[in-house]
């Protein structure tokens, strides 16, 4: 995802929480007393879109318990909701919101774009792992 949105090197940190924990953060973060999907805290605010080479972004955290519920909500399987939060914080970190129709709309289609790059990128090293064991079957 960091290579589709040419950032360069950075750092994000993501965590995979349960809903207790998710719960927690978000009531002490956002003031509400329930759990969420994803929460990003970024470490640069007010910097929306500068260059971050080499820097920390922030923290990406996901409430598995959530993803799986809203995976099965949504027919589609767990890693594929985990990859769409995942996308959707790393997005906020960079400073995109969706406190407006026109903001919402261009943060789905910038999370959609990073799905599909995170899932070409693990079909490509699928296949070369896929080809890997082929060369050592036929030796």
């Amino acid at each position: 995802m960091v290579a589709s949105l040419e950032l360069g090197p950075v750092e994000v940190s993501v965590a995979l929480v349960d809903d207790s924990t998710m719960r927690e953060l978000n009531r002490s973060y956002r003031g509400y007393d329930k759990p969420t999907d994803v929460l990003a805290f970024a470490l640069r605010e007010g910097e929306a879109f500068a260059p971050v080479d080499e820097e920390p972004l922030g923290d990406v955290i996901v409430s598995i318990p959530t993803a799986r519920r809203q995976a099965a909500a949504r027919r589609r399987s767990v890693l594929d909701e985990v990859t769409m939060l995942v996308a959707h914080g790393l997005l906020h970190l960079l400073g995109y919101d969706h406190a407006t129709k026109a903001e919402e709309k261009v943060m789905t289609a910038k999370t959609r774009e990073l799905e599909a790059a995170a899932v070409a990128r693990h079909r490509s090293a699928a296949s070369m792992t896929r080809s890997a064991r082929k060369k050592v079957v036929r030796r």
